[in-house]
């Protein structure tokens, strides 16, 4: 059963991809996602003003943790050694949004897309967590790969 996923193998069962003879190359994944509130709680964010504390710093920190755990949460991800995991914040006070992005790497024989956006979801989720308190109807929208460089596949980017 020939496929194009490789994540498949010859009978079309799940297959953990064998990296073992790529060369190790440096390798960097970017991700994006947006977390939508109203503006009077994006307002109370960034005064602080919510019950849980510092949002922003406390999803930082989440979406570090989870790009370091992404092989115990994708079943197929290989264990990684990353080297960097970066957490920014856009906040558009006028249209109650924050921009998450993450930029992971690594120097590996396996690219670190998967690592990059789970750790964009997790802080998304946890600016979810600690503003729910103030509203309900947060949504986290856009959760996407928007850059991956390294491997022999080179450097995509979204158009």
């Amino acid at each position: 059963m020939p496929t194009d996923f490789s994540h498949l193998d010859d009978t079309g069962g799940i297959s953990m991809v064998d990296v073992g003879a790529k060369r190790s190359t440096s390798r960097e994944a970017v991700a994006l996602a947006t977390v939508r509130m109203s503006a009077d709680t994006l307002r109370k964010l960034i005064d602080q003003a919510l019950p849980k504390g510092d949002v922003l710093t406390t999803a930082k920190v989440a979406g570090v943790l989870a790009a370091k755990q992404t092989p115990n949460l994708i079943p197929l991800a290989h264990p990684l050694a990353i080297t960097s995991v970066d957490i920014t914040f856009d906040l558009d006070p006028n249209s109650g949004t924050i921009e998450v992005r993450s930029i992971v790497r690594c120097e590996g024989k396996t690219g670190v897309e998967m690592e990059a956006m789970t750790a964009c979801a997790v802080a998304a989720l946890t600016i979810y967590d600690m503003c729910k308190s103030a509203e309900k109807g947060i949504s986290i929208e856009s959760l996407q790969l928007v850059r991956k460089s390294g491997g022999k596949s080179g450097t995509w980017e979204r158009g």
